[in-house]
């Protein structure tokens, strides 16, 4: 027998035996029910029936179990990622990987729903104080260059120069893209998310606050706490690529400023709880970008000890968490309102118009979800 094929006989037995082995300890090792790398919930074992059994929905359930629960599964899945990049095949469950930093593969075949389009016409329509909208663009909006032009065909800056066209007149729109573009060549996104750092939110809340009316509170009287260095975000819970190095999370505070007097947290049964601004616990989970924030409520009032009775109305997605640590110095009240949270309408938790600005602010990409607005009009 020649020794190619005995080396083929040893590879295909030890292929087969590990294969056994996996499959062994699949079913007889512990069963997670969340992956803090990919920040998500683990597929339960499925329910038996014969309708299930006969419609091929029971297979496809157990299938995906048995994906989830594969022993080893998330190393095989980073070790495969490096691989694919090393073998130049660069995008993997729609991230483009790089090692300056992970990319939204899919920018282009997002499309802005004319729903969210209407219902935010709608309630500038209803709403007698004066409204601002603003895109935040994605890390593939701002570095948008490093992703293959055929993967650009719909860029980011089409998408937001569309919604803003499509908004109503009275609307006002600030953008936000160009400054971000201008500022690219630093640390102004992470590298393993698609949103933007303590520090690139400083600069759009440096564009906003102007057009709301305020002058920008100074960079240099902040004092920067770093967090941690080992953030790994949603681009990352997609690829579990370690190619590229975790991130940094800052909390910035205003030196002689303005405080937080109270921060209040409204949950969808009615509850409501004190919190704080910022909660640390959540460095330890598989999400910690809700540092900023803490639990995702669908409503949290702030005030402060700034003494102007301003008051102003955010609605808002997970891009404004890191941003909200800059209004401080500007109003008495902030009214913060994740309608992606929402379960009840908007006027179940406040009357709008006793706001006398209320600030738009989504992630781009967020102006995909048909159902994001279903709530702030009823």
């Amino acid at each position: 027998m020649k020794i190619s094929e005995i080396s083929g006989k040893i590879t295909a037995f030890m292929t087969l035996t590990a294969l056994i082995a996996g499959f062994i300890l699949t079913v007889t090792g512990k069963k997670d029910d969340f992956s803090l790398n990919e920040n998500r919930k683990l597929v339960s074992f499925p329910e038996f029936s014969l309708t299930a059994l006969t419609d091929g929905t029971y297979g496809k359930q157990l299938n995906q179990y048995i994906t989830d629960h594969f022993f080893g599964r998330e190393k095989w899945v980073s070790v495969q990622a490096d691989i694919n990049s090393y073998m130049g095949e660069k995008i993997m469950n729609g991230v483009y990987m790089d090692s300056k930093g992970l990319l939204d593969a899919e920018v282009s075949s997002r499309k802005i729903s004319r729903k969210n389009i209407e219902a935010v016409n709608k309630f500038f329509g209803n709403y007698i104080g004066t409204a601002y909208f603003t895109a935040v663009p994605t890390t593939s909006g701002i570095y948008g260059d490093r992703l293959p032009e055929y993967l650009m065909t719909n860029p980011e800056k089409n998408q937001i120069d569309f919604l803003y066209d499509n908004l109503t007149d009275g609307i006002r729109t600030i953008d936000t893209y160009n400054i971000l573009r201008m500022l690219n060549d630093n640390y102004i996104c992470y590298r393993n998310d698609t949103r933007l750092t303590s520090y690139g939110a400083y600069y759009v809340y440096k564009t906003v606050i102007q057009k709301l009316g305020f002058r920008p509170s100074s960079y240099d009287k902040y004092t920067i706490k770093h967090i941690t260095s080992d953030f790994r975000g949603n681009l990352y819970n997609r690829c579990l690529y370690n190619g590229t190095e975790p991130d940094i999370l800052d909390i910035y505070t205003y030196s002689g400023g303005a405080e937080v007097t109270s921060c209040t947290a409204y949950c969808n049964n009615g509850m409501t709880y004190r919190k704080t601004l910022n909660d640390e616990k959540f460095l330890e989970s598989g999400d910690m970008y809700r540092m900023y924030l803490g639990n995702e409520e669908p409503f949290i009032r702030i005030k402060t000890s700034v003494n102007n009775e301003k008051k102003l109305l955010l609605i808002k997605d997970s891009y404004a968490d890191c941003f909200i640590q800059f209004l401080i110095q500007h109003y008495s009240e902030i009214a913060v309102v994740s309608p992606e949270h929402m379960e009840k309408p908007l006027s179940s938790f406040i009357n709008p118009d006793n706001y006398e600005q209320t600030l738009f602010l989504f992630g781009i990409d967020s102006m995909g979800n048909e159902n994001l607005f279903d709530l702030i009009n009823r």
